[in-house]
């Protein structure tokens, strides 16, 4: 990535800094070190908690830094800003400190849990577009209809000051050695503001930008050496999905900004966990960034007893997006593996190749996933999870299999299987002749799985597998079996036997529709 180009620009900017009004409406937050991670990665982290400010986010500081310099007339005709939803917050809260009219446009696939935030505010919600860029045009339509004042998320230097109160407090919280402080970046604005802090009081300290791949237009115009406009943005991290940079926070982090670092939805969903693990906090998207590329520039450069600080920008976080979190975060870390595996279509074979994952190279793994359903008298395809240590055994892991004869493919990379396949391993099937249909509650350790095999009849088919650990201490499973009528009495005695709860699903109306043949 392109470094900072020498710019005599931070220096007026620490002045503006210095002067910001910030403090009557956000609070001095944490620097603390995130101790777990700090000792996987070999190297000091500290966090910046802005997910602990009154709105959950930094984005307060900038918008009451901006609206306390109106004037009275200018607050009496109201402010007007367009957000995804932390800047509209700060927008909202710093209306209702100063006494004014506050309307914010949001883009439509705002979380609700941001939109709610603002009306309890005070603001008055316009939703309108797919993304920031969108509802910022309309934003600028109502301001000269209304005669409001435009506060911008971003491109402002009041704006762009008030973020750079962060800075000022990192340093004065932490006087030892700090070689890197990780920024995410939308718009620019808190880059810009940091950056401006730093390189005019400590210029030896890295300010590293950090982007999603999917939305990544500060980088894209630092490279091109101009702004460039997106076409379209990635919407998970929702707080940074900006299509277009502003002109001032472009000017400033191309002068000022040492390095870029982008990062994707598995990187980002690990590094909401890792910060969980070390704080007891969840964060937004957005707000987990530093600490994803602090591990991928760990990963690059080799770093050992470094210091580096990421800025947890914020905490807005839908609650129904965490199932999604917890589900890529394992494959993010690259603790999980997956994999299509063909087997054949023999009995015997499913628990010859069950016992073969307990011998696999690396030591014991868990099965974190199964999926199967009978669909062909030769081959059977599963689709199998498996716990990892590290990067990389997934390859080595569908080698093994395949030396074994069972040929694998590895879909630990493949955003189809981990978004829909593994989701739709299933359906209506002709060669399921005598299915029984049977939920069972297993104890999560390791053989539970093997000893339900091991008491089975050997005439016994499985026709259908469905199981995906949820992180409980008992794992739900759903099994289809072959059981001739005639195995009535031996089959309840299996059941008996097994210990496990059990409940027969056979007659269920969904099965009948959706997966008996």
């Amino acid at each position: 990535m392109p470094a900072a180009s020498p710019l005599k620009t931070a220096d007026p900017y620490l002045r503006r800094v210095l002067n910001a009004r910030v403090y009557d409406v956000a609070v001095e937050s944490p620097l603390e070190p995130a101790r777990a991670l700090s000792r996987r990665l070999h190297n000091k982290v500290l966090l910046k908690r802005e997910d602990q400010q009154p709105v959950f986010s930094f984005k307060l500081r900038g918008a009451y830094n901006k609206m306390a310099q109106l004037t009275p007339a200018q607050l009496e005709r109201g402010v007007i800003c367009a957000s995804a939803g932390n800047h509209a917050q700060g927008v909202a809260l710093s209306a209702n400190t100063l006494g004014c009219r506050a309307v914010i446009v949001m883009p439509v696939t705002t979380p609700q849990v941001k939109v709610d935030a603002v009306k309890t505010l005070g603001g008055e919600v316009v939703l309108h577009g797919d993304s920031y860029s969108d509802a910022y045009t309309h934003a600028l339509t109502l301001e000269k209809k209304n005669g409001m004042t435009f506060v911008h998320p971003f491109d402002d230097p009041d704006v762009i000051a008030g973020q750079g109160t962060i800075a000022m407090e990192i340093l004065r919280q932490h006087q030892g050695p700090l070689d890197a402080v990780f920024v995410a970046i939308g718009g620019g604005g808190l880059i810009s503001g940091v950056a401006s802090y730093i390189k005019a009081v400590r210029p030896e300290v890295k300010v590293i930008g950090v982007q999603m791949n999917d939305s990544d237009a500060m980088i894209q115009s630092v490279t091109a050496g101009k702004r460039v406009t997106l076409s379209d943005v990635g919407l998970f991290s929702d707080g940074t999905a900006v299509k277009l940079v502003g002109e001032e926070t472009f000017r400033l982090s191309r002068a000022l900004v040492d390095d870029y670092v982008t990062v994707d939805t598995d990187a980002v969903c690990a590094a909401i966990k890792d910060i969980f693990v070390d704080t007891r906090s969840i964060v937004e998207p957005a707000g987990a960034l530093g600490v994803a590329a602090i591990k991928q520039y760990v990963a690059t450069h080799k770093t050992r007893g470094q210091t580096y600080a990421a800025i947890l920008c914020g905490a807005n976080m839908n609650f129904d997006r965490l199932r999604f979190v917890a589900e890529r975060a394992e494959v993010g870390e690259e603790r999980e593996a997956l994999f299509a595996v063909t087997i054949p279509e023999e009995r015997g074979s499913f628990k010859r190749f069950c016992a073969l994952i307990g011998e696999l190279p690396g030591g014991p793994r868990n099965v974190t996933e199964f999926n199967y359903r009978i669909s062909d008298d030769a081959q059977a395809h599963v689709f199998v999870g498996l716990t990892t240590q590290g990067k990389g055994e997934s390859v080595r892991i569908a080698k093994s299999f395949t030396r074994h004869g069972f040929e694998a493919l590895d879909l630990t990379h493949d955003e189809l299987a981990k978004e829909h396949i593994r989701h739709m391993v299933g359906g209506h099937s002709a060669l399921a002749q005598d299915e029984r249909l049977l939920r069972f509650v297993f104890p999560e350790r390791p053989g539970a799985l093997m000893k339900f095999l091991s008491h089975m009849r050997p005439n016994w088919n499985i026709t259908l597998f469905h199981y995906r650990n949820q992180g409980a201490d008992y794992g739900r499973i759903l099994v289809g079996l072959q059981v001739p009528r005639a195995d009535d009495k031996a089959f309840k005695q299996f059941v008996a036997t097994l210990g496990y709860p059990c409940v027969d699903e056979t007659d269920n109306p969904v099965y009948r529709l959706f997966l008996r043949g």
